[in-house]
């Protein structure tokens, strides 16, 4: 097992994967792979982590997004189900696929497993039925059972502590409203009424998203689910607690870095996205579907340039700071998105989007300013943005604008989307936050944030009115409000 610590005793490995279910799936791997090399990474840590959180009844409803070939089956499908019936072998437990053959698949595995020397040493009291031993149904000898079933499949008569559901849809049929409704249906129909108690019993969803109304997409619509969300790049720094058998560690990732580097570098998926597309990439890889259709601003009017395009300098630079709606208001981001115009087109050149305090926002503000010198700060004067204003003022260098935008957000922000449409504005072909900012505004307004759309409006119609406008009407503008403001 590639994952063993130094220096333990046989027995004390045992005990580890005994109770450790990180070091269970590593030891399951090679048992059933003895060809491959298993190449530990810390995501499968967290996954495991939640996964004993989900099997102790910690969690009871529990989804998992993370990109293909990441071992998601593995975890779930296999060595959980393993776990389970190893710790306690009067369980029952549902494991349901997009098709029987895929989920017979899992299940040989899973039982192929459990037959293995390895597993009856470390769980000597769960034994198979001899009798009751089907691949898509197989029992323990205290009644413990694992049955495997396709989406959609009927599940008359038959209840589990436990339902587990690993990619519901194919992605080749995500496109299908027929068939996506048909798996909405059979879970909303069906699932919740399989479990044995309804309190206490857990289901798991663990799948790439493949459309915004996937399965996942329709059950986080409901309330009391946690969620892990593992993109194949980071968008934003990341941090995740967990629990090990010598404590309580933080695993940690950087804005931009892979999830698995070992296995796919950063140029590896560059090629998958290039292969894929951004609208496949972005929901398979990113676990951030997009609609195709229905949103004011269309994923096929995204324009993109490379770092050779990028202009060595700009016309105008111009930041827009959308901010929390209140200062102590953690669960609100705030962001500010960074312009630069040339030759009257639009280069996105920088995203911050963070939950922040107002001292931390100040000084964010300035260090932003300070790294790409904008003419212009643009700053909603509403709630904190009108402390920013205050605590942000005019040195010379840049001038702080103070936006105070009417109507509704859709009002404003559809006469600006034909700047995409016309390819007047460009977005960074790479940068670890595209994703998420491409994801939201091209689901708004039904997305579920709006504050890089609320910055990407302010900054637009700004730049509409006046960068594009010539440069001495665009001086006098700038004099006026400086003679108002007693400045000159």
């Amino acid at each position: 097992m590639t994952r063993q610590p130094p220096c333990l005793t046989q027995a004390d490995l045992m005990r580890l994967m005994r109770n450790d279910f990180a070091s269970f799936i590593a030891a399951s791997f090679d048992e059933l792979n003895p060809g491959t090399t298993y190449l530990h990474n810390w995501h499968i840590d967290v996954i495991a982590d939640r996964l004993t959180q989900f099997a102790d009844g910690k969690l009871t409803r529990l989804v998992i997004m993370l990109p293909p070939r990441s071992l998601k089956s593995h975890c779930a499908s296999v060595s959980l189900v393993a776990w389970l019936l190893g710790r306690d072998p009067t369980k029952r437990i549902i494991c349901a696929s997009y098709s029987q053959d895929l989920a017979d698949f899992h299940a040989r595995s899973c039982l192929k497993l459990m037959q293995s020397d390895l597993y009856r040493r470390l769980f000597p009291a769960t034994q198979l039925s001899a009798s009751r031993r089907a691949v898509a149904e197989f029992f323990t000898t205290q009644e413990g059972m694992r049955l495997a079933t396709s989406v959609g499949g009927t599940l008359t008569g038959k209840g589990g502590d436990y339902v587990i559901i690993d990619d519901p849809l194919k992605p080749e049929d995500a496109l299908s409203d027929t068939l996506r409704n048909n798996a909405n249906e059979w879970y909303d129909g069906t699932v919740i009424s399989r479990l044995n108690n309804k309190a206490t019993g857990g289901v798991l969803i663990i799948m790439q998203r493949l459309h915004e109304d996937d399965l996942v997409g329709h059950v986080l619509q409901q309330h009391g689910w946690e969620v892990l969300r593992l993109p194949a790049i980071a968008e934003e720094d990341e941090e995740y607690l967990i629990d090990t058998p010598i404590g309580s560690r933080t695993c940690k990732r950087k804005a931009g870095e892979a999830l698995h580097p070992e296995r796919e570098t950063l140029e590896t998926l560059a090629q998958i996205r290039a292969a894929q597309g951004e609208y496949h990439f972005a929901a398979q890889y990113q676990q951030l579907p997009a609609p195709r259709g229905g949103a004011m601003l269309k994923l096929d009017w995204i324009r993109y340039y490379d770092t050779h395009e990028k202009p060595e300098s700009f016309d105008h630079v111009v930041q827009s700071w959308d901010t929390a709606a209140k200062v102590t208001e953690l669960a609100d981001y705030s962001v500010c998105t960074t312009w630069g115009i040339k030759d009257k087109i639009v280069y996105l050149l920088d995203v911050y989007r963070k939950k922040v305090d107002f001292p931390d926002l100040r000084k964010m503000a300035i260090m932003l300013a300070e790294r790409y010198c904008p003419q212009y700060v643009l700053v909603e004067d509403k709630s904190s943005g009108t402390q920013l204003i205050q605590g942000l003022p005019d040195n010379g260098n840049w001038m702080v604008k103070a936006c105070k935008p009417e109507g509704d957000k859709k009002v404003r922000f559809g006469p600006l989307t034909c700047l995409f449409e016309n390819e007047k504005v460009l977005l960074p072909r790479r940068a670890p936050w595209l994703d998420s900012y491409v994801y939201e505004l091209t689901t708004f307004p039904t997305s579920r944030y709006k504050d890089q759309v609320d910055s990407t409006t302010q900054a637009l119609a700004w730049i509409k009115l006046n960068a594009f406008e010539p440069g001495i009407i665009g001086y006098y503008q700038d004099l006026v409000e400086r003679r108002q403001r007693g400045e000159e």
